[in-house]
């Protein structure tokens, strides 16, 4: 996959509120490590602990649905926490009361009618595992983070899917290849015959 490809993942959380003097607070969790999300029929995904430890001090914004114009909070502003700790990362809006689309997520929020939440990503690092029934899972070891969102419906974009899959099939391709010339090999030799597909 192209590594600077923007990225979404969505995953459904146990958001927490509270009122922190005159400031409400959004916090949970935007990301779990070593929980394995399905992309699409045998295609998956988890997220390895440590993958947002280099990226934590980047200047990251939180949003409502990954709209850049709806801003919840920022570090670079300290409205913002973001951490790690040995389940995922781990998120704290500090909310402007006096932003009328930020309380209206506040008070969904709270209500539970919001409970998804999702990031806004790159990748740096990975690790592609082909499994013994034809799928593919991919471990994510390090992201850069631009934002995270609390979200009102889960989803994969369709071009991340894509991308994905086309990661997939050329995983596919390279697999066939090797396997027709290993059969070569072994024809040329007459070392064994090639009358059936060696599973990979």
């Amino acid at each position: 996959m192209e590594r600077t490809m923007r990225q979404l993942r969505t995953v459904v959380t146990q958001f927490q509120t509270r009122e922190d003097g005159e400031s409400p607070h959004i916090s949970g969790y935007f990301a779990v490590f070593n929980s394995t999300y399905e992309i699409a029929p045998g295609m998956s995904e988890s997220i390895a602990p440590g993958a947002f430890s280099r990226t934590l001090a980047d200047d990251v914004r939180a949003l409502i649905n990954h709209d850049t114009t709806l801003v919840l909070g920022r570090t670079k502003a300290h409205t913002l926490t973001l951490t790690e700790d040995e389940r995922g990362l781990w998120g704290d809006v500090q909310i402007n009361p006096n932003d009328q689309d930020a309380m209206n997520l506040y008070e969904r929020v709270k209500r539970g009618d919001v409970d998804q939440c999702s990031f806004g990503f790159e990748i740096v690092r990975e690790d592609t595992e082909v499994r013994e029934d034809g799928s593919v899972h991919w471990t994510i070891r390090e992201v850069k983070l631009f934002e995270v969102s609390a979200c009102t419906f889960p989803a994969y974009e369709a071009t991340n899917i894509s991308a994905r899959a086309a990661e997939r099939d050329a995983i596919a391709a390279r697999s066939l290849t090797a396997w027709k010339e290993r059969q070569k090999e072994r024809l040329k030799h007459g070392t064994e015959s090639p009358d059936h597909q060696e599973e990979d």
